[in-house]
């Protein structure tokens, strides 16, 4: 069964500085916006190794280190940046409109999905 595709605003573009992660709540799913270059990407907060708040994470390129075990995700996609790292976060959909950011929590995609594993 589907998920009916529901946009829910986050927060204000404002409130989401360049290179930078912040956390956001949403019912019992904590995800994390990340901006970089004035686009908007959304993952899950946690990492799946250690619970680690990705938010708060160091920015390089399209990736966030953990800041509990310095493992690596790429924003885009959710996936470990070394091959070798196991688990993945899941990615939302994400959009602006008029300086607000919306996210599709139903539309969550996770890396295992695209490739089947």
């Amino acid at each position: 069964m589907k998920t009916a595709c529901r946009w829910i605003a986050i927060t204000t573009v404002d409130n989401v500085p360049l290179r930078e992660g912040r956390a956001v709540s949403v019912g019992d799913t904590e995800i994390a916006i990340f901006q970089l270059d004035n686009r908007y990407l959304t993952i899950e907060n946690n990492c799946p190794h250690k619970g680690g708040p990705l938010c708060d994470g160091i920015v390089s390129g399209t990736t966030v280190v953990c800041p509990l075990h310095g493992q690596r995700f790429d924003l885009e996609t959710g996936m470990p940046v070394l091959a070798s790292q196991p688990g993945c976060v899941a990615t939302f959909p994400t959009r602006v409109e008029n300086g607000v950011i919306f996210v599709h929590l139903g539309g969550a995609r996770t890396a295992e999905q695209e490739t089947g594993t």
